[in-house]
């Protein structure tokens, strides 16, 4: 297929529509430059939507003295709540102490400095507990006794991808999905981005690509003296095995760690597991060792065991990892590094590493890192107060919010309500409409999905497919039968 050179030129292209790449594109387009966002698959089609679904400042990594990552982290926590009220709550971790592993003063000594350094605010302080007593010692094996509890946010990762992506092109970004970049090469000072059937040209390239950053960089005729180490995190999801609102922070003989989450109200998400990985980076799947360990794992806290036929879902991502020379790739640092190069006149900035709870903060220093070659680019840290879309209003007020929408649309039932209110905020309202009842949202797909919904996501949130919608958009393929994804299909490819 003949390429016809697109006549728009960017100032910033951005290759890679994950978290680190949605939140550039986000950061730039609020800068008054022109911005590009390419991704060859879905929004969040890989790693980021495959995380434990935290904002956290990594309590663990205190253990590997990475205590720069963890005050950032941290810092990062009540400002993407603050932002994102809609899609990122607190929760509060319970960690039991265990006889053999982890001493109760190391304990009380890495939660003291959790809670110190990172200039934790609204979040409720550390505090000791007995398990004998407590409602989340109800759930474990006999034996617990003290143990502490602790804050940390909890997030839906991959509708975090989406809304950075449509805040950019609210404010000016054109982002294509499904749009491979084949082929990089400079010219003329310019670059020109090579796809299937159109080249685009920019001033300067951002390599978001997470864990295909190197083959990126090889896409673009430009070697890197940096190794990555790709590690593969692994979670199962199983039928609720307790009915309250903490989550569990667990240490495990070997040394590592996992966590029991609730989640989506009738499971309880498990994970994650830390393998290195070198298998393709697409089709990423949880080994049946990976689903054995942490059913092991978890059996060894809970007092109703976890079994592999227990899992109703299983989904693993790749982080790429900075590879610095740790043994033990739980001990590879989760810290992110950039690398320009600016050769030919046209620079391009390769992101290496990172994580979620990082994403807001490692934008705004790749945008900055990119100011000296586009004399257009404002300055400024605008991101750390701005909505993402449907979050503008205050973080404390969420159940305020879901209940005004019960009020205005009676006809939804209440899990149905907490999901919308959960999943698009104060933006509910612009597909909800003036509907009186159920049948002014279109065709009921099960579970509370609307037509009215659906082509909402359609047309202002890239879906495609209906795997976009059940497992990335909305989470309701844990709900939603054989049939009922396929009837979603068929109405998605006939209104396509």
């Amino acid at each position: 297929m003949g390429h016809s050179l697109v006549s728009d030129s960017y100032d910033i292209a951005v290759i890679g529509g994950g978290v680190n790449g949605c939140g550039i594109a986000r950061d730039a387009a609020g800068r008054g430059v022109r911005v590009l966002l390419l991704e060859r698959g879905d929004l969040a089609g890989g790693t980021s939507s495959a995380s434990t679904k935290l904002i956290h400042g990594g309590l663990r990594y205190l253990e590997h003295y990475e205590f720069g990552l963890v005050r950032e982290a941290l810092g990062e926590r009540e400002r993407l709540w603050g932002i994102a009220p809609h899609i990122i709550h607190p929760m509060r971790f319970v960690l039991p102490h265990v006889k053999g592993l982890r001493p109760r003063w190391l304990l009380r000594l890495g939660l003291f400095l959790y809670d110190h350094i990172g200039g934790r605010r609204a979040l409720p302080a550390t505090e000791g507990i007995d398990l004998r007593r407590h409602v989340a010692g109800q759930a474990l094996k006999p034996g617990f006794g003290p143990g502490f509890v602790y804050s940390d946010g909890w997030v839906d990762d991959a509708r975090l991808v989406v809304l950075n992506a449509r805040d950019a092109a609210d404010r000016g970004a054109t982002v294509l999905t499904r749009t491979e970049a084949l082929r990089l090469e400079r010219r003329d000072g310019h670059w020109l981005i090579h796809a299937r059937d159109q080249t685009f040209r920019a001033r300067t390239v951002v390599n978001a690509a997470g864990p295909a950053v190197l083959d990126l960089l090889g896409r673009a005729g430009c070697v890197s003296g940096r190794h990555i180490r790709l590690v593969r995190g692994s979670h199962i999801v199983v039928p609720a095995l307790f009915d309250h609102d903490f989550a569990y922070f667990f240490q495990n003989p070997d040394g590592r760690i996992f966590f029991a989450l609730p989640y989506e109200g009738a499971f309880t998400l498990i994970g994650t597991t830390d393998r290195d990985h070198d298998g393709p980076l697409t089709g990423v799947r949880a080994s049946e060792e990976e689903v054995a360990y942490l059913c092991e794992a978890a059996s060894a806290y809970f007092a109703k065991p976890v079994t592999p036929g227990d899992v109703v879902w299983r989904f693993a991502g790749v982080r790429p990892l900075v590879d610095e020379g740790s043994g033990k790739p739980e001990a590879a640092t989760r810290g992110y590094v950039f690398d320009l190069d600016r050769e030919g006149g046209a620079p391009l900035l390769s992101v290496f590493g990172g994580k979620i709870t990082t994403y807001r903060h490692l934008a705004q220093e790749a945008v900055d890192r990119l100011r000296p070659f586009l004399p257009a680019l404002k300055d400024g840290e605008w991101t750390a107060d701005a909505p993402l879309p449907g979050g503008d209003f205050p973080k404390e007020e969420l159940a305020a919010l879901i209940r005004a929408l019960a009020t205005d649309y009676p006809f939804l039932d209440p899990a149905t309500l907490s999901r919308i209110g959960r999943a698009y905020g104060t933006l509910a309202r612009s597909w909800l409409g003036q509907a009186r009842d159920a049948a002014a949202l279109g065709r009921d797909f099960g579970h509370g999905l609307s037509q009215a919904e659906v082509d909402y996501l359609i047309d202002r949130e890239w879906a495609m497919t209906a795997q976009d919608i059940v497992w990335r958009r909305t989470k309701l393929g844990l709900r939603l039968s054989v049939g009922q994804v396929q009837a979603l299909e068929d109405y998605m490819r006939e209104r396509a």
